[in-house]
């Protein structure tokens, strides 16, 4: 997946909505001025990104276990229904340290990063100005 221009949006796609106000919290200390969307559902945040076609540099901040599409799944049907190339991030954004949830996620090559909550003003901003 393609990431030369700058981000212009981020979504967050968790089912706790304390943990996404905090992490919207987090992008906008960390200088972020562009777009944030919020979702609490893997399939509502796959539906707005086959819809839009990542139409401009968008990261994706996902959790893992949700009701319904969790993380995993997401990516992978990401993966499968967009076309390579466009500029597009993923990374997982989850509570769990399990090994086992570290080899799944280094497993599925367009996940660019496994993060613990909670996502930092730091560490939001390193990821944003890599992208």
């Amino acid at each position: 997946m393609n990431s030369h221009s700058p981000t212009q949006r981020v979504i967050l796609v968790d089912d706790s909505e304390h943990d996404n106000f905090f992490h919207d919290i987090a992008l906008r200390k960390c200088g972020f001025d562009g777009e944030i969307k919020i979702y609490d559902k893997g399939e509502d945040a796959l539906e707005f990104l086959l819809q839009d076609r990542v139409s401009v540099p968008t990261i994706v901040f996902m959790d893992i276990n949700m009701a319904g599409m969790g993380g995993f799944e997401l990516a992978r049907a990401l993966d499968d229904q967009l076309e390579t190339g466009l500029p597009l991030q993923l990374h997982m954004l989850t509570s769990s340290s399990w090994s086992v949830d570290k080899a799944t996620c280094e497993s599925i090559s367009c996940i660019k990063s496994y993060l613990v909550k909670p996502l930092t003003r730091e560490t939001a901003a390193a990821i944003i100005d890599m992208s």
